[in-house]
């Protein structure tokens, strides 16, 4: 056996069962900031499972050997046949997304101080007041309140990179079709094993609309009216802003 370095990978020559010479590439990585190493293998790759698990084990022995900590590997669903042999070679899950799984190993024999997954998600609530005091309430099409006669604020999950402001606005409009602006923020309030044994942070916005053109969506919301009348000090509070 020989091992030979080149300025793009590191490669092992054995012998093998036809040509009588196999190579073994470590596989494409680059260092993280901590020390570590992340493989992101390409969804138009064709990788055979047992090339790759040799591989695998040959890379992280080079790893090993350069002193490197965590272990990265995210592979595109397209790639979902190596997931198997990935776990076998000692890898965990870390967070799956719609086109990728991400798993992770620690190579050094201590404990394991790899950040978990996110441990949360955001939701809002939208308190939607008009000028004459009324408030913007819905009624579930789906979910928890479905069929029960529950009147609600429009509620909804923050998306990745968006702010709570905007996700309170944008929810409103895809719910009722109403424009508004944000106000200010009312409350919030936390709480564990809201979702999948996330914990849950969920911030009640004030907004104002600019219309009360109600125009709803029926697949999340049974109905959608403005209903209830505002105590006057709150009422003022929220129109002396502007």
């Amino acid at each position: 056996m020989s091992v030979s370095i080149s300025s793009s990978f590191v490669e092992k020559q054995v012998i093998g069962p036809e040509d009588g010479v196999e190579q073994i590439q470590v596989l494409p990585a680059v260092e993280d900031k901590y020390g570590g190493v992340v493989v992101e293998l390409k969804g138009d790759q064709t990788l055979d499972s047992e090339v790759y698990s040799s591989s695998l084990r040959f890379s992280m022995s080079q790893w090993k050997q350069k002193g490197k900590k965590g272990v990265w590997i995210k592979l595109p669903k397209q790639l979902s046949n190596l997931v198997d042999v990935t776990v076998k070679e000692g890898f965990r899950y870390h967070h799956a997304e719609p086109d990728y799984l991400m798993l992770v190993h620690w190579i050094p024999e201590t404990v394991d101080p790899l950040p978990p997954n996110a441990s949360h998600r955001v939701g809002i609530g939208a308190f939607v007041v008009s000028s004459k005091r009324e408030v913007l309430v819905v009624q579930e099409a789906n979910g928890f309140f479905r069929d029960t006669g529950v009147w609600k604020l429009p509620t909804g999950v923050v998306d990745e990179g968006e702010d709570i402001f905007a996700a309170a606005v944008r929810e409103v409009k895809e719910e009722t079709g109403i424009e508004t602006e944000f106000v200010e923020m009312l409350a919030f309030r936390h709480s564990h094993k809201a979702f999948f044994r996330k914990s849950d942070l969920f911030f009640i916005c004030m907004l104002k609309p600019h219309s009360f053109e109600i125009q709803k969506q029926d697949l999340e919301i049974a109905a959608a009216q403005v209903k209830f009348l505002l105590d006057e000090k709150i009422h003022h509070r929220i129109y002396d802003k502007t």
